[in-house]
């Protein structure tokens, strides 16, 4: 209906009318919602539509029993609310969701109203307040058995849309696995995998990104986990060494999602998980896929927070499989790659060998100052003080002096974070007690003893920060040049208030400090 012709029905007062006419017993109704449907396409129109109350006795009609009265009620009702979240969430607050999803139960074979619904849903879907409403439907059964019924590629596209927003709902995730989504979803898959159909690359994707979602919710992933017997698991698994490049990402964003718990991640490295996810790294080296690599590297870290799992992880190779990407210059695999050294690193030897290997060293001391990625630069400098704090080696302590790696650590001792000053300040005490010759002249230009006097000067500072900081300093007084600098700053005035600190640990470590410099001075 053109904009002409709305206009006069808006001034000639008969919308006020249409209200009375939209009852189930009269013989017009159909048509009548018709006409509202076709009025409100127009956008100016749909404020008038509300005002004249037609809301309400379209909603009613959605009980009706006439086929066409209730697609042409839908279609007036979705057009008025068009593009409206305040109107739908109105709608969602007088109840349609329940009342739609028996619509859709029990008009399944009318093509037109089972599309009215879907189209429905996926307006509603967006909305927060409409997921709960969801959740207490049988919505996730009958979508899984529409689904299993369409073959043409635009209908499955419809349901699609309407399941992947309602499946950022835990409470319906479970749902959906419980209502056999997933076997649809891996039988979608194995029939487009080796296809080069655009329709057909596209369903793979919607499919596998849907089945990823489901696995991020932590009832729906462990039931389909099933102790790792589970079909969906092995199903999953095959995809990994796959030829299709989605098919790869899915399969190790799977994985990913699967190793969030230690019993799952325990039994999956114990059942040759790693290999499979090194394999497929191993593809991807030279000019290889940027969001694959980063998948299997974000399965890989997950995999290593298990303490049983890391030395099994080291023994296959995984930190070579991972220092081949040292080269990449994109950011979150960056990230990822540092997070799964630092996961990997907690034995001795480990450490030690990787912190003598100056290739490694030198790029970290340059991510260490990757200001535009905070997190990258964040975990190189967690992985340079973990390397130095879990090998306890000259060697190691040697390589990162050389690769002016010493700054940083120091300039980690101000983050805002408080596990991070901490491991930098053990880091730096293990520094002044093995190695403080070397390390000196860089401890004193990055001013660490300023940097010190501040944080036990600071009421905020943490009790673990004032007492690691104590410890340093006693540390420090090996060097000359840094002992004279620990005189030049009143310590001992600061010390003797840590004296009667609440904290016994801290209380102590300041009678000891206070000794020291009294001793020496």
């Amino acid at each position: 209906m053109d904009a002409e012709t709305s206009e006069k029905i808006q001034g000639s007062g008969i919308l006020q009318l249409f209200a009375n006419l939209l009852t189930p017993q009269a013989s017009c109704t159909a048509k009548v919602a018709d006409i509202i449907a076709e009025v409100a396409k127009n956008e100016f129109m749909r404020i008038p539509c509300v005002d004249a109350g037609l809301i309400s006795p379209l909603v009613q009609l959605l009980n009706s029993k006439d086929q066409e009265v209730l697609l042409q009620t839908g279609r007036a009702l979705g057009n008025i609310c068009y593009d409206s979240h305040s109107l739908q969430a109105q709608l969602i607050s007088m109840g349609v969701i329940p009342t739609l999803v028996k619509l859709l139960g029990i008009h399944c074979h009318n093509a037109a109203l089972t599309e009215m619904c879907l189209v429905a849903f996926g307006n509603l879907a967006e909305l927060e307040s409409s997921k709960e409403q969801f959740a207490s439907t049988n919505i996730a059964e009958e979508l899984v058995k529409l689904f299993k019924k369409q073959i043409e590629h635009d209908k499955r596209e419809m349901i699609f849309e309407v399941l992947a927003p309602l499946a950022e709902n835990d409470a319906i995730k479970l749902q959906l696995v419980e209502a056999g989504l997933v076997e649809c979803l891996l039988e979608i898959v194995q029939q487009k995998v080796d296809s080069n159909k655009e329709d057909d690359v596209a369903e793979l994707k919607t499919a596998s990104d849907l089945m990823v979602l489901l696995l991020l919710g932590d009832e729906s992933m462990q039931k389909l986990f099933e102790g790792g017997k589970g079909s969906v698991f092995q199903r999953v698994l095959s995809w990994i060494p796959s030829n299709n490049h989605q098919l790869q990402l899915a399969g190790a964003l799977a994985i990913a999602n699967f190793a969030r718990n230690d019993g799952n991640c325990i039994h999956m490295v114990d059942n040759g998980i790693v290999e499979k996810l090194m394999d497929l790294l191993d593809r991807h080296v030279e000019d290889g896929n940027v969001t694959v690599q980063h998948a299997a590297l974000s399965a890989l870290r997950n995999l290593a927070i298990p303490v049983v799992n890391k030395a099994k992880m080291l023994s296959a190779g995984v930190t070579e499989t991972v220092l081949k990407f040292l080269k990449s210059e994109m950011p979150p695999v960056q990230f990822k790659l540092l997070g799964t050294l630092r996961m990997l690193i907690d034995a001795q030897e480990a450490a030690e060998q990787l912190g003598k290997n100056a290739k490694l060293v030198e790029r970290l001391v340059e991510w260490c100052e990757a200001k535009d990625h905070a997190g990258v630069m964040g975990e190189s400098n967690r992985l340079l003080s973990a390397l130095i704090r879990h090998s306890k080696s000259k060697d190691v302590i040697k390589t990162i002096v050389q690769s002016g790696g010493i700054k940083h650590l120091v300039t980690m001792a101000t983050s805002e974070h408080v596990i991070m000053q901490n491991e930098a300040l053990v880091a730096l005490a293990l520094i002044a007690a093995l190695e403080l010759g070397p390390a000196e002249k860089d401890l004193a230009s990055a001013q660490l003893v300023q940097i010190l006097h501040r944080l036990l000067a600071d009421e905020r500072s943490a009790p673990e920060i004032k007492y690691n900081s104590m410890v340093l300093i006693c540390a420090l007084m090996g060097s000359e040049s840094l002992y004279k600098e620990v005189q030049d700053l009143a310590f001992l005035d600061v010390v003797s208030k840590l004296r009667s600190h609440e904290n016994k640990s801290v209380a102590q470590q300041a009678s000891l400090t206070e000794q020291r410099l009294t001793v020496e001075s």
